[in-house]
């Protein structure tokens, strides 16, 4: 290797996963605007101000902050379900002149002034919910009316409660508590806030009805057609925010004991503000109670700054609105580009050097050499079946090959002419093998690992395994299981091919060549998953050895074929056997005579072995050129290869111009034939071997029956 492609390989290879893709591009934009604001705001009033932040100041500043906060998370309840509620500000002003007029002139216990306040406001969002949500009224209008409605009914009040209130006094401790309290030496009102919004986090996050609020809110018609009742979780949305809004005039009523004209004035654009400003997107179904508690923050030091620092009340609202106006213009432009802008990002290619392979120009004495050996294969189910990516047997001769529709199909011996629908698995049936009981396991797409009983009935057997330690992201889901095999003791090792892209992202992962991929273990006896080997490039096939103490697994981007010992004086060891493929190597099986068949998915190029080199120049193709127009593996030509356990190619087998096999992905040896699938094929083919065991099985030899 040069100087430069030293260079170039260790800063590319240096690189950690995921930080392109899933933490800077995810992360980072998302939350860095937010982050960088609150910075700057706490920086500067800290400069300006050096008392500021003192413990006087802190107090005042949280005691409103407990008010302030229960509004913004109540405007981002119903962000999330995809409206807007204008009418919180005057909401919060009938709250707070309801709660007095009860106790101070009707003087009701303070009880039952708490839940008839609650309810004002609660029978407020009702209206809003009934409008929004069952009569489909438009969210923005129909609110602003109400805001306007509300408002004059405050005024109405104000005008024939104003001098009884002021002339009253509560003789309650609890009342004074409310207003001036502390928990541990943090106001009341804070410290009720910050409860408030753990329950509401538990609640949008880990429960049904919360689901189902930010399936509304991203798309209502999806959210409808799967069965969520979106008239009603839109309604309530709207009742949860006049009663946190309620909530929150209470307890401003309990702190200042008063009632005036400007109370919630101007409150609805504050709390928005400062819910956009915490990264919640006004177009509905993405944000959290956290950022609606970070902009409530943001915005209380800021208005409380711009107080102390003596700036007109209307200045104070011009800056209000300016940080309103860039924060949605921000949250509009990223709703609309962001899935663009992580897709110029989030592909982070490496540097990738594969080793000089044989040649197969035919009639030369590379072991490589392209021949016909491929060309009389006979074909079973042709244009009956869509996409068998792997084949195998059962002890009675049926064929087993699953489909891109999601079924596993059997093929009835001994003609293969009649088929059935064996199971359906719902995902991308990938890898296949009998387990000792004679059920059948399944690497699923997208799904994991499955199991289907002889009765039919499909079982999960695990869709995750161990986190990666120290990751940042977590990594444990299983995307793209893809082949298995069983060890003696009942254990299943499969091999998953990336875990940053889904199965119709394949080629994706082919342009970063990095190692995203890994090998799960699935222990039966104590329904444990486990990774055994992790960064490795696309692995793409694994088989158990002849000594049943460990396997082979291919790794297509890679080219080559490596031994992993997971027992036996070796174990935890892992060689290479076959380091240069001339293609990319898929899946692997036992032969009868105790070596092995792989199967070459598609043969390497040198356009493509000279762009692995150059991780910039895949970079700027992911960014710039459109994806059907990228460099891709070749897969249209197929290949079949024998080699034995110390890499040695004892044949191969190919078949010119893909007549028959455009591209193999699996063959299975079965009682002297070599049955053949590929995941783009419509057919499966049957190849008579010479020479081989005419009785032997894959099950049966196996697991000693037969």
């Amino acid at each position: 290797m040069s100087l430069a492609e030293t260079a170039t390989y260790w800063r590319y290879k240096l690189i950690p996963d995921h930080v392109v893709g899933e933490i800077l591009a995810k992360r980072w934009i998302d939350n860095a605007i937010p982050f960088f604001v609150l910075i700057v705001v706490v920086a500067g009033f800290s400069y300006l101000m050096p008392g500021f932040f003192s413990l006087g100041g802190l107090t005042t500043l949280t005691r409103q902050l407990g008010e302030f906060g229960l509004v913004v998370i109540a405007m981002t309840i119903v962000m999330l379900a995809g409206g807007i509620d204008l009418s919180v500000g005057s909401t919060f002003a009938l709250a707070n002149i309801t709660a007095l007029a009860l106790l101070n002139v009707y003087e009701l216990p303070l009880g039952a002034a708490f839940i008839l306040t609650l309810g004002a406001g609660a029978l407020v969002g009702l209206v809003n919910g009934i409008l929004v949500g069952y009569l489909r009224l438009r969210a923005f209008l129909t609110t602003l009316v109400t805001l306007i409605i509300v408002r004059a009914v405050v005024d109405m009040l104000l005008l024939q409660l104003a001098v009884r209130i002021s002339g009253g006094v509560v003789d309650s401790d609890l009342w004074d508590y409310l207003g001036d309290g502390t928990v541990l030496d943090i106001p009341f009102s804070f410290a009720l806030f910050i409860v408030i919004a753990l329950l509401t986090h538990i609640v949008l996050s880990r429960t049904r009805p919360g689901w189902q609020l930010m399936a509304v809110g991203g798309m209502r018609r999806s959210a409808y057609n799967v069965g969520i009742p979106v008239r009603r979780t839109i309604c309530l949305a709207y009742v949860a925010s006049g009663t946190l809004v309620a909530l929150a005039g209470f307890l401003f009523a309990a702190r200042l004991g008063g009632a005036g004209s400007d109370t919630g004035l101007g409150m609805e654009i504050t709390a928005l503000t400062a819910a956009v400003l915490g990264g919640n997107s006004l177009g509905g179904g993405r944000g959290s109670v956290a950022k609606a508690v970070f902009g409530a923050i943001i915005i209380m030091i800021l208005i409380n700054g711009l107080v102390r620092l003596g700036v007109p009340s209307g200045a104070s609202s011009l800056v209000q609105g300016l940080i309103l106006l860039v924060a949605v213009a921000i949250d509009v432009r990223w709703l609309k580009n962001r899935h663009k802008v992580l897709a110029k990002v989030y592909v982070s290619p490496t540097y990738q050097s594969l080793p000089a392979t044989l040649g197969t120009e035919r009639n030369s004495s590379s072991p490589y050499a392209l021949n016909d050996k491929l060309r009389d294969v006979s074909l079973i189910g042709l244009g009956e079946i869509d996409g068998p990516e792997d084949v195998i047997l059962d002890e009675e001769d049926h064929i087993y090959a699953g489909t891109r529709t999601g079924d596993i199909v059997r093929f009835f011996a001994p003609d293969y002419r009649r088929q059935e629908v064996f199971a359906h698995v719902g995902g991308r049936p990938l890898g296949l093998a009998f387990a000792k009981d004679g059920a059948l396991l399944c690497c699923i797409g997208g799904m994991g690992l499955y199991r289907i009983g002889k009765d039919r009935q499909v079982t999960k057997l695990t869709d995750e395994t161990s986190r990666t330690r120290f990751s940042v992201i977590d990594d444990s889901r299983l995307k793209l299981a893809d082949d298995l095999d069983i060890a003696p003791d009942g254990r299943v090792f499969f091999s998953e091919a990336t875990i940053r892209y889904e199965m119709h992202e394949w080629a994706v992962d082919c342009l970063e060549s990095r190692g995203n991929g890994r090998i799960v273990c699935y222990d039966p006896d104590s329904n444990t998953t486990r990774t055994v080997l992790r960064n490795l490039i696309f692995p793409n096939g694994i088989c158990m050895t002849h000594d049943g103490v460990s396997f082979l697994f291919a790794e297509s981007w890679g080219c080559r074929v490596s031994r992993y010992y997971f027992d036996g004086p070796k174990a935890g060891m892992v060689e290479t056997v076959i380091p240069n493929l001339p293609g990319y190597p898929d899946n692997i099986n036992r032969a009868s005579d105790g070596t092995y068949w792989l199967a070459l998915v598609g043969i390497r190029t040198p356009s493509l072995d000279l762009a692995l080199k150059m991780p910039g120049f895949r970079r700027r193709m992911a960014r710039r050129v459109a994806p059907d127009e990228w460099l891709f593996p070749n897969i249209n030509t197929g290949c079949i290869i024998r080699f034995d356990e110390k890499g040695q190619i004892l044949d191969v087998m190919w078949d010119l111009g893909g007549e028959n096999h455009p591209m193999i992905t699996s063959m299975r040896e079965h009682k002297g034939h070599l049955y053949i699938g590929g995941i783009l094929n419509n057919r499966i083919g049957r190849l008579p071997l010479k020479g081989f065991d005419p009785s032997w099985t894959g099950p049966a030899s196996y697991w000693g029956r037969g």
